[in-house]
């Protein structure tokens, strides 16, 4: 299977650079003004689709019969064996002229990704991984960040551009990793994100409300690179992730762990806080809401400090 998936490699990463140069061309006269929206804030234009169905025709030329799972839907064909395609990850930067964008491309076989192949268009630089295999960028072997420290850690990140519901407990577990690191980027491309971690830019990247797409191929890439890659949930189900992060192993781990703590510390005061408040779970929202919200920031303050200075500098 690694010899056959080796010699398909060379090939797959050919498809992606002839479909990187018509992204490309396209660039040079693109209008804003044929740009559509699935939602607020999340873009499409012809260039994705096209592409998509240029990644495609030629795939399935390579390897007859596959299934194909993309985030543009203009081919869909079921099958526990298929590519997972995002013809065009960062399609914002693209249409703002800002030069972080990919082609990515999985192969999945019977729910395992065996093949990964990321083309981050305006650099030229291919990033290449096969399941147990060291991952490489542009032919040469890449290695995550040998850094062990969170402190002197980099991290990535992805906004959220659906459900924002949740957005207040991610702006306020950002806030703590702006703190406790030496920053935080955010380049709007989830498989350059992975990329640059599995080469050890980035210590660790997270991003909620990920595709499979997003993340099939980088993922892979960050495992070859010696990275660990988890959901949210501590798995490693990234082929159809909700949420995903990864890095160099110590970093990624205990973000893990920051992140399982500081769930049970919250709830364990919304417990605490429903004892005092009274036996019903239903609360106004004008009335009693408002006081919970503020009898929980007032509580969590001290403990928050607590937490960040245990985990991030004594862990």
């Amino acid at each position: 299977m690694t010899t056959e998936l080796h010699q398909l490699l060379p090939r797959v990463i050919e498809i992606c650079k002839e479909v990187g140069d018509f992204i490309e061309r396209e660039m040079q006269n693109f209008s804003k003004g044929s740009v559509e929206y699935k939602t607020a804030n999340d873009l499409v234009s012809y260039v994705d689709r096209r592409s998509e169905i240029l990644l495609c025709e030629a795939l399935d030329k390579l390897h007859p019969g596959l299934g194909f799972e993309t985030e543009e839907q203009q081919l869909i064909r079921k099958g526990t064996t298929r590519w997972i395609i995002d013809p065009l990850d960062g399609t914002t930067n693209f249409i703002h002229n800002l030069p972080s964008y990919a082609i990515s491309v999985a192969l999945m076989i019977e729910g395992e990704i065996q093949l990964g192949v990321v083309y981050e268009i305006t650099q030229q630089n291919v990033y290449s991984a096969v399941k147990h295999c060291n991952s490489c960028k542009n032919g040469k072997p890449i290695q995550v960040s040998s850094n062990t420290l969170f402190q002197n850690s980099l991290i990535a990140t992805g906004f959220p551009i659906s459900d924002f519901e949740t957005k207040n407990n991610y702006l306020q577990f950002l806030g703590t990793l702006m703190n406790q690191t030496r920053g935080v980027r955010r380049l709007g491309a989830a498989a350059v994100d992975l990329c640059y971690t599995a080469e050890g830019k980035f210590d660790l990247f997270f991003e909620p409300q990920l595709k499979s797409w997003d993340v099939a191929a980088g993922a892979l890439i960050v495992e070859g690179a010696g990275g660990a890659v988890y959901d949210f949930k501590k798995t490693k189900n990234f082929g159809l992730p909700k949420g995903l992060f990864d890095g160099t192993p110590f970093p990624a781990q205990l973000f893990l762990w920051t992140l399982i703590l500081w769930g049970l510390l919250s709830w364990a005061l919304l417990l605490v806080l429903k004892l005092f408040h009274g036996n019903s779970w239903t609360w106004s929202y004008s009335g009693s809401l408002w006081w919970y919200s503020f009898f929980y920031w007032l509580l969590t303050m001290p403990f928050q400090t607590l937490f960040e200075e245990l985990v991030f500098r004594y862990w």
